[in-house]
């Protein structure tokens, strides 16, 4: 409890923390080739897991400052030679040790990431994820996690069975992903969040992820909300892990092998397959039937050193997600003691959706051996091919009456009136085919001006095919006590009848330039100035955007604090994508235009002591930002499902801050703490808005409304703990609250526009693991029977601890009488899972 205590307090505490100084050793030495035997520079040397960091100079000489009386890692890392670790005692107070150090040159494919100062670890939030793989999860996906570590993100109202994600007002299309360089596109037509299955990401395999919210760079691609870079492991030995759950199972290998005679020629491997079923945990959803979820992938990612300078690298992919599902009934209520509404529904028909995508990718780098001012060449090309269908018919059978409990007796219900009794069927026969193939050159040159300041120039240049074949047939019938509505005395008619055949092939051209200038005054300040241009043209509008981006970073060295202001900004155009073309009616719009939005973001990252809690150091990230929208497509969000205008036809803005509170409140165990304050807001174009404001009898003008993704307030919590006399007992907990997500009334959402809001979300996960074994055990465990393996841990999990209902979306009942009734569709309930892992 007193742990908790500690962790709940931060909230009120960390803005008037002091830094505690604490005795301090030097560590000094020089870096050399092994092979050459000249001295390297630029050598990132750092304590793993601190904030103590320096570089080699011209001569590979360094020294660095670290705290005494602890054991630490130091790390010696520079771009084309293997990264070298080291186990460094805890040394006395004052004390000076020599350490020289010879590297290996490797082959790099860029992946490594190079620490070159301090500074460059502001600009993106970077994590890796190896303490995260403990965070339960109802989705399974990598994704379900970025609320916990990432700025201004959150879950949107797809809840804890989506991978979905929105980002600072923006929606979940908005955001860019990158594994390996290679940009990774997602399916389009999912409608809900149980029919989704595994995301592209899979966390075994992940070395580390990057995330920035915003002002990113202009090496990132065009879209206006965040980017998500994530970098598969570079394996230098063999490992491998299986882990198993009531939600699947997934399984991975790593390795390398040395292929020729010279020690350079390795081929490394990644291989990893997965499955999850939702099954166990879609029975606790106020729809009863017959689910059958069965979600599955395998992917790779091989390398190949070819030479010193020339890597070879090739990414796999391929994913099949199938839903079946059979409703039987429906029994839901919703409202207050004083009017209570209860929707009952028999159900017949079917669904089945089927997604099936593959990728390939294959990326050929070349960084030649120059001992001043470094390059690297990367080409890279790629080939997707999706499939996705959905075909469905169901009819209901509902009866809307309005209830009241027998609170005095045995609390049965008793129905007042009856509201509604009808019939509603939904049909679809949609499919999607489409196919994208991409080349793309890119490049790095640094140029060292002095010994203390560099540039750092960036350039690349995409061609993209894409090729899109789209069959809609979807419409819905309502009968309400024998009529048909829309009503017509002459004829059947349906509500939301699209039918449409299209077909679009076109091109895009991208191509960027940036520059890194990073200067450094010692004992006085650090300064990194980065300025870009993108350039995106598309054949299917030709329409060409240009996107100015800039970042700058300053970083006193004289106040003896750690910390880094930041500003960043610049114009984000996002070109349109299928979907977003494509009208309500299935039409296609060839006269759309990209999406802008204009970014200003301020902020600041400390690095400070808490000795009351830790001996390693917090850091606190605060952000404040405001993004100017215009020519927006405007939509409306389903669960899950975007529902696109087609049209460029509203303007916007989107203003917030964003707090990250991350280090140990119990030592060795980090958790972290997420806070976003936003409004994001809307006006459609020729629009009159109005809103009916209490104790007034007219409407009131408005110039903006909510938007879909306007989420006043967002809180996530990951923290972790254990016991303090045997910490193979750990404790992960999971907390999320966000205030509810404004949504209208269906068929009628302009002039009054998403008045309405969700409940609030709120949720706590909760794990219980126990380690089974570790390695470290084999001296005193000799014949255990896990010895075999490196580590294995079983964890006990529960789901919406608290049994919050939570909504994820409306069913709309409408009534002879045109009325309309929202009745709510509530998430999963408590469940208990339990999951086991073993790494060798």
């Amino acid at each position: 409890m007193y742990q908790i205590r500690l962790a709940i307090s931060t909230l009120s505490l960390f803005f008037f923390s002091t830094v505690i100084l604490q005795a301090q050793s030097t560590i000094f030495g020089y870096v050399k080739d092994i092979d050459t035997n000249k001295a390297v520079e630029f050598v990132s040397v750092y304590a793993k897991g601190t904030s103590y960091a320096t570089e080699t100079d011209k001569y590979g000489e360094y020294s660095l400052t670290i705290p005494s009386g602890e054991n630490l890692t130091l790390v010696f890392s520079r771009i084309g030679y293997v990264e070298t670790d080291m186990r460094l005692d805890a040394m006395k107070a004052n004390q000076k040790r020599n350490i020289n150090i010879n590297l290996a040159p490797e082959v790099s494919d860029v992946d490594v990431t190079i620490r070159t100062s301090k500074i460059e670890d502001v600009g993106m939030v970077v994590e890796e994820v190896t303490e995260l793989k403990k965070l339960p999860t109802a989705s399974g996906n990598f994704e379900s996690i970025l609320p916990h570590i990432a700025l201004g993100t959150s879950g949107g109202t797809g809840g804890e069975l989506s991978s979905q994600y929105n980002v600072r007002g923006g929606n979940y299309d908005e955001n860019l992903v990158y594994i390996n360089d290679f940009e990774i596109f997602r399916p389009q037509l999912i409608r809900a969040s149980q029919q989704e299955g595994l995301s592209f990401p899979n966390i075994d395999l992940i070395r580390d992820v990057s995330f920035s919210s915003g002002g990113f760079e202009s090496k990132y691609g065009d879209k206006m909300s965040s980017v998500l870079d994530i970098r598969y492991k570079r394996p230098d030995r063999f490992a491998a892990s299986v882990s198993g759950s009531f939600l699947g199972g997934s399984a991975h290998i790593e390795g390398s092998k040395r292929l020729g005679k010279n020690a350079y020629n390795k081929l490394r491997y990644l291989v990893g397959a997965r499955y999850k079923t939702t099954r166990y945990l879609l029975g606790s959803l106020d729809v009863q039937g017959e689910y059958i979820p069965d979600f599955s992938d395998l992917q790779s990612y091989i390398s190949y050193d070819i030479s010193k300078s020339l890597q070879l690298g090739v990414l796999t992919n391929y994913n099949r997600s199938k839903f079946r599902f059979t409703p039987r009934e429906r029994v839901s209520a919703s409202g207050l003691f004083t009017q209570v509404l209860q929707l009952t529904t028999i159900f017949e028909g079917r669904e089945v959706n089927d997604y099936e995508n593959a990728m390939a990718g294959v990326s050929l780098t070349f960084i030649p051996e120059k001992d001043k001012n470094p390059l690297f060449l990367k080409l890279l090309a790629s080939y997707y091919d999706n499939y996705e269908s959905e075909r469905f018919d169901l009819l209901g059978f509902y009866r809307l009456s309005q209830v009241e409990f027998d609170l005095e007796g045995e609390g049965s219900v008793n129905e007042v009136a009856v509201l509604g009794v009808g019939t509603q069927q939904l049909y679809a026969r949609n499919r999607l085919k489409y196919t994208i193939a991409n080349t793309e050159l890119r490049g790095g040159y640094e140029l060292q001006v002095s010994d203390r300041a560099n540039h750092f120039f960036q350039f690349g240049v995409k061609y993209q095919q894409e090729d899109i074949d789209d069959r809609l047939s979807e419409w819905e019938r309502i009968d309400s006590a024998g009529y048909s509505l829309p009503f017509d005395e002459n004829e059947v008619l349906v509500n939301d009848l699209i039918k449409s055949n299209n077909q679009i092939n076109s091109y895009r051209i991208q191509a960027y330039f940036q520059d890194s200038y990073n200067i450094l005054k010692a004992n006085s300040y650090e300064l990194k100035l980065n300025g870009g241009v993108r350039v995106h043209h598309w054949s299917f509008n030709g329409e060409t955007k240009i996107s100015p981006r800039f970042q700058i970073f300053y970083r006193p060295l004289k106040s003896g604090k750690e910390i880094t202001y930041k500003i960043a900004g610049g114009l984000y155009y996002q070109p349109p994508f299928y979907r977003d073309i494509r009208r309500i009616s299935g039409t296609i719009n060839e006269d759309i235009s990209a999406q802008r939005s204009m970014h200003l973001v301020a902020g600041l990252s400390y690095d400070f002591d808490w000795k009351r809690i830790s001996r390693k150091k917090f850091r606190l990230i605060s952000e404040i930002y405001y993004k100017k929208l215009d020519n927006l497509i405007s939509y409306e969000i389903d669960n899950v499902r975007i529902r696109y205008s087609g049209e460029n036809d509203a303007s916007g803005y989107v203003a917030g801050l964003d707090l990250r509170l991350n280090g140990e409140f119990v030592p060795g165990a980090e958790s972290w703490l997420n806070l976003s304050i936003l409004q994001a807001r809307e006006s459609l174009n020729d629009v009159q808005h109005l809103k009916f404001v209490q104790g007034q009898e007219e409407p009131e003008q408005v110039d903006y409304v909510p938007r879909p993704t306007d989420q006043f307030f967002n809180l996530s919590l990951f923290f972790q703990d254990y016991l303090p006399k045997n910490k193979d007992f750990k404790m992960s907990l999971n907390l999320s609250f966000g205030s509810g997500l404004p949504f209208g009334q269906r068929g009628n959402n302009q002039i009054y526009r998403n008045t309405f809001r969700y409940k609030n979300y709120q949720r706590v996960d909760i794990g219980f693991s126990y380690q089974l074994w570790d390695e470290s055990k084999r001296q005193t465990k000799p014949y255990h029977f896990l010895r075999s393996t490196q580590q294995a841990y079983l964890s006990f999990e529960v789901f919406n601890l608290l049994q919050i209902a939570n909504v994820g979306s409306n069913t709309w009942i409408k009534t002879i009488g045109n009325q309309q009734y929202a009745i709510p569709n509530f998430l999963t309930s408590r469940r208990i899972n339990l999951r086991f892992r073993v790494d060798f």
